[in-house]
């Protein structure tokens, strides 16, 4: 099985020559004067950024050369990420509950028949523990990919196709309203049908299908249990850190659950990875600055076709285009405001923006 684990962070430009941040943006710029017939642009920390009302001035164009803007935004955004998260408190949590559970968990690995790994739709890479292959083997794996109603059916279709390519048994899961919960219980038995085929030519009683679900902090995965469960057996918020330790849970006569703490790397080394887990909540608060993630958010946005700075400025009645630098994506005032008035991250994690994903499969 292909590895399900996060890439190495990209280096700042991985087309070409290495470039510095105003070099990219004149790239980009001259780009998109070539495609749209001239087009007025604000270039901020290594990008293009075109605001809200020059898109509407110059929407007319073909959708191959939008699909191409399209496909180097995205090319681009982690190295502007890349950029705006070097000046930062580099986000780090690692409370004691996951040190120990990480350990129990290793051990109770030994026992599944299947495991089932969760991971936030909006960002499948960033949820990926580094050190998950490593621990699960050649052990069976499903991967549900949760909150799948919080992105679109062009990044569900994306993303299933990419693991689809790797060979990987994906599931796309809303634990809150349980949708992918029964077809997951299904696949989980099926893929360990062979453990009682075994038993019973030993001689031996059946048993139970022994299902592990593993992943990050408030990815989903006691929602999704208790989902499955049909009622609450597992302490589920929508905040890191509620689970804390592991429990054993039935599912019928045929299927047992192990529901686990979050599980983070002690050290994240991709930061533009910490920064997507904190946009997302599924890191703990005390980890980072609030308006330092709310700046980068209302940048990403911007960037990102589906939002842009229509969105905001619709909301807010804010055009953030143009406010920004090399190293900063937002001025500190802004942000501020941003965070203090608006409640920006809360609204995004509420879906206010639509259905936004951080991240699209590698090319």
């Amino acid at each position: 099985m292909a590895s399900l684990a996060a890439p190495p962070p990209k280096p700042p430009f991985s087309r070409g020559p290495h470039l510095p941040p105003s070099s990219t943006a004149a790239w980009k710029l001259t780009a998109g004067r070539n495609l749209r017939g001239g087009l007025a642009a604000n270039a901020v920390a290594g990008g293009l950024s075109v605001s809200w009302n020059q898109r509407e001035k110059n929407s007319v164009f073909n959708g191959a050369d939008e699909d191409f803007l399209e496909e180097n935004v995205w090319d681009e955004l982690d190295s502007d990420l890349y950029y705006w998260t070097k000046p930062l408190r580099p986000v780090q949590w690692y409370p004691g509950h996951i040190a120990k559970t990480e350990k129990e968990l290793k051990e109770q690995l030994k026992l599944m028949d299947v495991v089932i790994e969760v991971r936030d739709a909006r960002i499948p890479l960033a949820t990926s523990h580094p050190q998950m292959d490593a621990w699960l083997g050649n052990r069976k794996r499903i991967l549900v990919l949760n909150r799948e109603d919080m992105i679109s059916s062009a990044d569900r279709n994306a993303w299933a196709e990419f693991f689809s390519r790797q060979n990987t048994k994906v599931i796309l899961s809303n634990g809150q309203l349980g949708m992918g919960s029964m077809k997951l219980g299904r696949l989980t038995k099926s893929l360990a049908a062979d453990v009682n085929v075994k038993r019973r030519a030993r001689g031996l009683l059946p048993r139970p299908v022994r299902a592990g679900i593993v992943g990050y902090p408030n990815v989903g995965k006691s929602s999704l249990i208790n989902r499955l469960l049909k009622r609450r057996m597992c302490p589920a918020a929508p905040r890191p850190g509620v689970t804390r330790e592991l429990k054993w849970v039935r599912f019928g006569k045929d299927l047992e659950l192990l529901d686990s703490p979050g599980i983070l790397p002690m050290r994240i080394s991709d930061q533009t990875a910490a920064i997507k887990l904190a946009i997302c909540d599924d890191i703990g608060e005390r980890s980072y600055d609030v308006t330092d993630v709310a700046a980068i958010l209302v940048q990403m946005l911007t960037k990102i076709p589906s939002v842009g700075s229509r969105a905001l400025y619709n909301r807010y009645k804010i055009d953030p285009d143009g406010i920004g630098g090399k190293t900063s994506p937002f001025n500190d005032s802004m942000a501020t405001i941003v965070k203090q008035r608006f409640g920006f991250l809360s609204d995004f994690r509420k879906g206010k923006f639509g259905w936004v994903a951080l991240e699209r499969p590698p090319r």
